[in-house]
């Protein structure tokens, strides 16, 4: 178990640093979208381009891994949508309630992370689980986000702006490309590869310190927007919204996150093999892992683009990240 703690630890660490340096005033709220672009334009996508051309591509089709992981994550979003209801929570909170749940931070921390830990083969899985979050979780979950009946075209326009919201993000472009390279057998040119290489390399420490400093923007935030929702209370605005929501909410989201959803890929991934399934062990093991890390810091973006109650999903964002260091190394001890 120390062995786990000290190989996770450092990651950690770097979005501690984040935190205390955005909280601190050192880091201004200021430098963070550019930090976000930095790691979301340039330096993940070329370390996902460089896994998906180094992976064989018969791996990066793998049906087994997509059905586990989207049956899962599915069920997922369906019991946290379902729960947030019974809770008298409007469609669009609950809504990315449901994606904060189903959406683990795969590509800002889990690639870097499970590589450390499994070696370079773990990243494969991981590819097929953030292309899966990325086009089919996401749109599910801002299109559930409309049914509040607010507006007639609200679906249409929620289905536009998800669609337009994949094809801008470079992620599965650098998938897609990385897997035709993969395919291809194309090599290079040294000084592309190289510069490839450097972006690549600096994906891990400046994504994990951009998460602690999102997090620390985040919770300012939230403050600021329970201040103004006590003002709107005051003329009436702000009696459908969730700000301040109970602590069984926020605790019950998290609980799905960090121990039922890689409870639930276990199980399915271990019917699928049982059921004859060509899922590897070590695809299992990875995707499991994944399930296991903390919700994806974009969520937050994506709530406020999308007028769901940011500070709710903030607070989920946070305890994940802090619950994640303490559970994710069990969860690492009990699969080896």
């Amino acid at each position: 178990m120390l062995q786990i703690f000290l190989v996770t630890a450092p990651f950690f660490a770097l979005i501690a640093a984040g935190y205390v340096a955005a909280r601190s005033g050192a880091l201004p709220f200021s430098t963070i979208p550019g930090l976000n672009v930095f790691v979301l334009y340039f330096a993940l996508p070329c370390m996902l381009f460089r896994f998906g051309a180094n992976s064989p591509i018969g791996q990066l089709l793998d049906p087994a891994v997509v059905l586990v992981w989207g049956c899962s994550a599915l069920t997922v979003v369906g019991l946290t949508v379902w729960l947030a209801r019974r809770q008298r929570i409007g469609w669009n909170d609950a809504a990315f309630g449901a994606l904060v749940a189903a959406f683990p931070n795969t590509g800002f921390m889990g690639v870097p992370l499970l590589v450390a830990i499994l070696g370079v083969s773990a990243a494969t899985p991981m590819i097929l689980t953030i292309a899966f979050d990325l086009v089919v979780t996401s749109s599910l979950c801002i299109a559930l986000s409309r049914l509040d009946g607010a507006d007639e075209h609200g679906a249409a326009k929620a289905a536009r702006r998800a669609l337009r919201g994949i094809l801008q993000n470079p992620m599965p472009w650098a998938i897609v490309l990385g897997g035709l390279v993969s395919a291809s057998r194309l090599a290079l040119p040294g000084p592309v590869d190289r510069t490839i290489a450097m972006l690549a390399d600096a994906a891990s420490p400046v994504a994990l310190f951009t998460i602690g400093a999102v997090l620390a923007r985040s919770n300012q935030v939230e403050g600021e927007h329970t201040a103004s929702a006590r003002v709107a209370a005051a003329i009436g605005q702000a009696a459908r919204r969730s700000v301040g929501a109970p602590l069984r909410d926020v605790g019950a989201v998290v609980f799905i996150k960090l121990l039922l959803h890689p409870l639930l890929v276990y199980a399915v991934g271990s019917a699928a093999v049982a059921l004859g399934l060509p899922l590897e062990a070590h695809a299992l093991v990875v995707i499991v892992l994944v399930a296991a890390l903390p919700s994806a810091s974009n969520v937050s973006m994506l709530a406020e683009r999308f007028g769901a109650d940011n500070g709710r999903i903030a607070r989920i964002i946070l305890w994940t990240t802090v619950a994640a260091f303490f559970v994710f190394p069990f969860v690492v001890r009990l699969l080896s």
